[in-house]
């Protein structure tokens, strides 16, 4: 057989194998989406979101479980043991890549072991202050705290996405700050609304409702673009404070080895969920933002943001509780 003819023929079983991949039967059966957190969070939410849509457009069940604890550690390590099949996903946020330089020994590679599938929405922190703290902007929040007027902030636990943001914020303007915890977001809020810790960074979902009826005061938001649930606010950086970005995505892993036709097919009926209107509007409705990225972006995310979070956990000293 010549050269023409030999590369002829495997470009033929290229295709026929590409072709044949693509036409890989899925789902069928029941898909199991793996919450690490516990129910009526913003990761549930979505991902109860998801399944229902993914259920109606792929005709399979799409089911929500829940397992909680140990900063998401639990049931992120539950899936990647799963199979590579496509039947079980995980969502993940920040703290994904935060818990990867937090805890010293993981069960499971944070690379390694999954395959991502999108980041199919993201959030802001925002930096919030009590109405009886005097400032109006970031600059005159910064003033105040060099005047020693302000030495705290609250946050919703050691490691969490706020705890980050604030020492991001901290660090970078070499301010004296002590970071307040508290046993999750719900008490953080509460003490910012009660002003007894009158500064802190959130994550937008749980305090939009409270900043639009000016029980609290947003200053700026942590993302790129301003968010259009608070148009109004300013990012960090058009408050003149850079490099301070730090959003939350809510985004889907598959464990390692599931067929990237699998991973495509998923990303596209996610993608064509987050861009449904009323899916846009549940999510917007807590606060984020749809975007449905592609898997090759997720997964650059990952490589960046792990080393990145690793310099801040670093420097912070942050230690897990």
């Amino acid at each position: 057989m010549g050269t023409f003819a030999r590369t002829l023929l495997a470009f033929t079983l290229a295709i026929a194998s590409s072709s044949h991949a693509q036409d890989v039967p899925y789902p069928t059966r029941p898909v199991r989406i793996i919450v690490p957190f516990g129910a009526g969070g913003p990761g549930d939410v979505f991902a109860r979101l998801i399944a229902q849509k993914l259920g109606e457009d792929l005709g399979k069940t799409f089911y929500v479980e829940n397992h909680p604890g140990a900063g998401g550690t639990i049931g992120t390590a539950l899936a990647a043991r799963a199979p590579g099949d496509g039947y079980t996903l995980v969502v993940v946020s920040s703290t994904f890549m935060i818990n990867a330089s937090l805890y010293p020994r993981l069960p499971y590679d944070s690379i390694k072991d999954f395959a991502p599938v999108t980041i199919a929405a993201t959030t802001p922190n925002v930096l919030i202050v009590h109405p009886s703290v005097p400032a109006k902007t970031v600059k005159e929040l910064v003033a105040l705290i060099r005047a020693h007027k302000y030495d705290n902030y609250a946050m919703g636990g050691v490691g969490t996405p706020s705890h980050i943001s604030g020492e991001i914020f901290r660090l970078a303007l070499e301010l004296d700050l002590t970071a307040i915890p508290f046993s999750g977001g719900g008490p953080m809020i509460a003490s910012v609304v009660g002003g007894h810790t009158p500064i802190a960074f959130s994550a937008l979902a749980p305090v939009a409702g409270a900043i639009k009826q000016g029980e609290l005061r947003a200053l700026a938001v942590t993302s790129k673009m301003r968010s259009s649930v608070l148009p109004d606010v300013p990012t960090m950086a058009e408050a003149g404070f850079p490099d301070q970005e730090n959003d939350t995505p809510q985004g889907i892993l598959a464990p390692a080895g599931t067929p990237r036709p699998i991973i495509d097919l998923l990303n596209r009926a996610i993608a064509k969920a987050m861009a449904a209107p009323d899916v846009k509007q549940k999510m917007l409705a807590i606060g984020f933002e749809p975007v449905a990225t592609t898997p090759d972006a997720f997964a650059e995310r990952i490589r960046t943001d792990i080393p990145r979070l690793a310099k801040v956990i670093r420097a912070a000293n942050i230690r897990p509780e």
